[in-house]
């Protein structure tokens, strides 16, 4: 394992216990009645977006060390799935905060980044793992 793929699945495992307290808050918002149904459908989704994005960090990560990618090209796959979980996972949570039912806002188009971000570094990964 080289010092990217090491740094990078240090900083995904320490993520871990941040979606973990966000399920907390979202029980607890939940059970004081805080967000409405708007709201608690967004923080849903941003919260499972986070917790699935981040397993996907760690497995391509995986991929990346068994693959033996050089650390730049592992910096720059990580650095752009490490951006895109939290601009796409970050964006539901914007859109809850800030935007209205049927409506746009800054929120979507953080999420559509986000996404945008984690296609480019799993096609990146997928290029690497191809011809490394």
């Amino acid at each position: 394992m080289g010092t990217a793929d090491r740094w990078l699945t240090v900083i995904a495992l320490v993520s871990v216990p941040t979606v973990m307290f966000g399920g907390y808050t979202l029980m607890r918002l939940t059970a004081a009645g805080r967000l409405n149904a708007f709201q608690l459908a967004l923080f849903r989704a941003g919260h499972a977006h986070a917790g699935v994005l981040l397993v996907l960090t760690l497995t391509a990560l995986g991929i990346a060390a068994r693959a033996g990618l050089s650390d730049p090209y592992t910096w720059v796959v990580g650095g752009l799935l490490a951006a895109g979980t939290i601009s796409q996972s970050g964006g539901f949570f914007l859109h809850a905060a800030i935007g209205r039912p049927g409506a746009w806002s800054f929120g979507n188009t953080l999420t559509m980044g986000g996404a945008a971000a984690l296609t480019a570094a799993l096609l990146a990964l997928a290029y690497g793992v191809a011809t490394g």
